[in-house]
């Protein structure tokens, strides 16, 4: 597969012949437990149509959110169901957006069966189609999605995407595999106060574009 460089403008449908053998991901291959789900997504596309710009990147890390009785979960039994977290209750493939800090968007996918809110959060991503247009964005020429914040900006997602499903334009989750050598990694979660230590945040060892690659809460090495 070859990478976008960084001044490679491209618009309209010029992504087909950069990921050729790439297609949305099944409903089967998202529903379920946000466990269960997250660690499948590593080495998907996230691609992005937003404005009429092509940018797409690999994913490289996630988070499992497992619902009411993960107190970590925007849904967790404190809360119950809000308009803030209304989209975790919808069907699986949909797009679960939030604002965080008064300025950054945070892009979720949708695993659990409609009233379940299981959700993905997508921690980073491997830039892969549309590097200039990401660095435009982001007002830099590194570090372009190594982060939830960081990602969402770079492919121009914001709350009008919440509840978006995921097998339409302008947003899509495209299906991809690990490569050859890679390997899968769990560790604890980043940046919540509660459960940070459950082991939910998968990733691909080693991967430059990780949002830390240092050591985090509970880390329980490789999984299969």
């Amino acid at each position: 597969m070859r990478s976008a460089g960084p001044t490679e403008p491209l618009t309209g449908s010029a992504w087909r012949s950069l990921l050729p053998d790439v297609h949305p991901l099944p409903i089967t291959s998202i529903g379920g437990s946000a466990e269960a789900v997250a660690p499948r997504l590593l080495g998907c596309h996230l691609l992005s149509l937003v404005d009429g710009v092509v940018v797409a990147g690999r994913i490289v890390e996630v988070e499992a959110y497992l619902g009411p009785d993960d107190p970590a979960s925007h849904a967790a039994t404190r809360a119950g169901r809000t308009r803030r977290n209304a989209p975790m209750y919808g069907a699986p493939g949909t797009a679960y957006v939030y604002f965080i800090y008064g300025m950054h968007w945070c892009f979720n996918v949708v695993t659990g069966a409609p009233g379940d809110p299981q959700a993905v959060l997508i921690r980073a991503l491997e830039p892969v189609i549309g590097t200039e247009a990401m660095a435009r964005r982001r007002d830099r020429t590194s570090e372009l999605a190594n982060g939830p914040a960081r990602l969402s900006e770079a492919l121009g997602i914001n709350g009008s995407l919440n509840e978006h499903l995921l097998s339409d334009p302008p947003l899509l989750l495209l299906d991809g595999e690990l490569r050859e050598g890679e390997a899968v990694a769990v560790s604890g979660r980043i940046g919540v106060r509660e459960a940070a230590d459950w082991p939910l945040r998968y990733f691909i060892e080693g991967n430059p574009a990780l949002s830390r690659r240092g050591p985090v809460p509970s880390l329980q090495g490789a999984v299969s």
